[in-house]
């Protein structure tokens, strides 16, 4: 049996404030803040049996996989890792507003062809994701752990369920599921609550 239940889970915050600054390709380490925040999502999954635990290369997300590991393995995948965002790689939503005000609105407002400056493209992104990702599910096992990137959350959420969720979504440490049924994966319900998850939105 492959891969049928999938918690995706975002690292904690950094020491560079990723809750208002946006790091993609960046490594930095998790701030103390973080580190408490992971503890707390280790409480909170430690009734959740994992086959496989998942990670990028990229610090935050490796140091916050370890902690919910307990010790136990954690695959790290470089395609899993941020997004590069370019010129705007540290900058906060409103110091990239006014830097680049055109940019930004089309960043806001989804317009098509909207590349990050001088950053990855979307598409290599895109497809660097999915290619991890469909690697990790097919292997066997009930249920992995991706404690991954918001953007690399979403984009997971997108490729295999085809649904989207609020631009605020994930938070730092906070978490959502996707449960494979016959006809496709699905996202379960946004809960805090383990025995809510297998529940379908």
């Amino acid at each position: 049996m492959t891969i049928r239940r999938l918690i995706l889970v975002r690292h904690g915050e950094t020491v560079g404030e990723s809750s208002v600054r946006y790091y993609g390709s960046t490594d930095l380490p998790l701030s103390a803040t973080g580190y408490a925040q992971m503890r707390r999502m280790a409480s909170e999954l430690r009734y959740e049996p994992a086959d496989l635990i998942l990670a990028s290369t990229l610090c935050r997300s490796w140091k916050s996989a370890s902690l919910l590991s307990n010790g136990g393995p954690v695959r790290l995948l470089a395609g899993l890792r941020e997004v590069h965002f370019g010129h705007w790689e540290g900058l906060s939503k409103a110091e990239i507003q006014a830097r680049d005000p055109v940019l930004f609105e089309d960043w806001q407002n989804a317009a098509e062809g909207f590349e990050y400056p001088s950053g990855e493209l979307r598409a290599d992104f895109q497809a660097r994701v999915a290619a991890a990702i469909d690697v990790a599910v097919a292997a066997p096992g009930h249920t992995a752990i991706g404690v991954l990137h918001k953007g690399v959350i979403r984009e997971i959420i997108r490729h295999l369920s085809g649904a989207s969720v609020g631009t605020d979504q994930p938070a730092l440490a906070g978490r959502l599921v996707l449960i494979r049924r016959a006809d496709g994966w699905r996202l379960g319900q946004q809960s805090t609550d383990p025995a809510d998850e297998n529940a379908e939105a």
